[in-house]
């Protein structure tokens, strides 16, 4: 690893479980399609750049390797286990793999990276969130989640056939864009526990702090081109994986909710209590604002290209959105459960959209 972290987040029992395509196959049957669709898509799309039997091959492993994550995810987090996080499944990968890369080439056509760029953010999509149960552990400012998850996704490019040898461009890319990927991980400051769905809005990515952390952690990293463009390719991850923003508003808003009701599962609080209540209308209000007006920023010359003007079309919508909802709470009264304000911020949404 670049930043010389100790390999500490050995296999878990889902990683056991789905060792290869074979087992995963087995285990999704049907529940694959989606995911076919999108791989079958992005075959056609980067036709233009495959010129050998050696290109196909190459994009046969990175499919290989993103079924067997996909399966992962989602029996870990997803809709095929018993750990469902709202956010932080397996759809989440469609959301990157699927529409988001499909922006960044209609914005700026295939030919804007490479073959193996293209592959590496694909990667990337579907291995970036594997972990989500991590304990704490901050190192250079990369999160426990994410390297558990760099950990396990190198361990599944062996698999399929890649080697730190002949694949280092793939290896270093994914090792920045995971581990800059992280939102602020540093403890909170008033001592509550761990919440990776809390950090999305305590901070921003790493990724815009990233060249920094390299100059502290490996001096002279910019002779290296193998590094440079590995953070250049970060920077582009980052963007894709908080896209959120430049969402169509409805699904835009919908991503809060999910976020939302993540966060509450992690806090052990159930959305139909009173200790919910004001959690969930301080994420949705002043956490959203928070996030959007103050945080989040696009890190790569395509990330703003691609998503700027659709986020900033949504500035004023979400401000619609917060006034819409802090007023029927003021004429509803203090709620009485989270999912109170869930129910009156899909009120507020439907008076939007």
């Amino acid at each position: 690893m670049i930043f010389g972290f100790p390999q500490t987040y050995p296999p878990d029992t889902v990683e056991r479980e789905l060792p290869d395509l074979a087992a995963a196959l087995a285990a999704g049957g049907p529940r694959f399609a989606e995911l076919d669709a999108v791989l079958a898509r992005r075959r056609a799309q980067l036709a233009p750049l495959v010129t050998s039997s050696h290109d196909q091959a190459f994009l046969d492993r990175c499919d290989e390797a993103i079924r067997i994550a996909y399966a992962r995810l989602a029996r870990r987090h997803g809709s095929w286990g018993e750990d469902f996080h709202a956010y932080h499944n397996e759809v989440h990968i469609l959301e990157i793999l699927g529409e988001r890369i499909d922006r960044l080439i209609a914005a700026r056509g295939v030919e804007a990276l490479s073959l193996r760029d293209w592959a590496a953010l694909g990667l990337f999509a579907a291995f970036h969130d594997l972990r989500q149960r991590e304990a704490p552990c901050y190192e250079a400012g990369v999160g426990a989640n994410e390297r558990a998850s760099l950990e396990e996704a190198f361990r599944l490019l062996d698999r399929v056939g890649f080697s730190t040898s002949t694949d280092a461009d793939l290896h270093h890319a994914l090792d920045l864009m995971i581990g800059g990927s992280t939102f602020d991980a540093r403890p909170s400051a008033n001592g509550d526990p761990f919440n990776a769905a809390e950090i999305v809005q305590s901070g921003g990515a790493l990724a815009a702090k990233l060249a920094g952390k390299l100059d502290k952690h490996r001096p002279g990293w910019r002779d290296e081109p193998l590094l440079m463009h590995a953070h250049a390719l970060a920077l582009i991850a980052a963007d894709i994986d908080t896209a959120n923003v430049a969402e169509p508003f409805a699904r835009f808003a919908a991503s809060a909710v999910n976020l939302c009701r993540e966060r509450e599962m992690l806090c052990l609080r159930s959305l139909d209590s009173r200790e919910s209540a004001q959690p969930v209308l301080g994420f949705l209000t002043d956490g959203q604002d928070r996030f959007f007006f103050d945080l989040h920023r696009f890190n790569s010359d395509l990330g703003r290209a691609t998503f700027q003007q659709a986020k900033t079309a949504n500035a004023e919508p979400l401000r619609s959105l917060g006034l819409g909802l802090r007023a029927r709470i003021a004429m509803r009264g203090r709620p009485t459960s989270g999912q109170q304000v869930l129910d009156a911020f899909g009120d507020a949404l439907a008076g939007i959209v």
